[in-house]
């Protein structure tokens, strides 16, 4: 689902991928082309960081959203990994979250970070 994830946003916005991070190789940015703000993070996170289930890593996307609160109570959506918790959330890219719903977070946090 993370390439699926990567080639929406390429094709919809016209943004690559930003490797910022050797350390972090599965880690990625999208960000806006006129005021450089970031409006997804895309990562590989080991599940035990995140607190569910599993040995494996997950890959997740971060979005901006202003429906924090809500949003935690829905399956595959956790607490920002590694960004501001009152603006951000992570989305599971394992399947627990439709593609469409990914969508539209992906578009609700290109929005608010314009």
């Amino acid at each position: 689902m993370r390439h699926q994830v990567m080639d929406f946003i390429n094709k919809k916005y016209c943004v690559a991928p930003e490797y910022l991070w050797r350390r972090y190789p599965t880690y990625c940015i999208f960000r806006h082309h006129d005021n450089q703000k970031w409006f997804a993070l895309v990562g590989s996170v080991p599940r035990s960081v995140l607190k569910i289930p599993g040995d494996a890593d997950v890959d997740i996307i971060n979005v901006k959203t202003d429906n924090v609160e809500f949003l935690r109570g829905v399956p595959g959506i956790l607490p920002a990994y590694h960004m501001n918790k009152n603006n951000w959330v992570s989305v599971l890219l394992d399947g627990s979250v439709p593609m469409k719903n990914v969508k539209k977070l992906l578009e609700m946090s290109y929005d608010l970070t314009m």
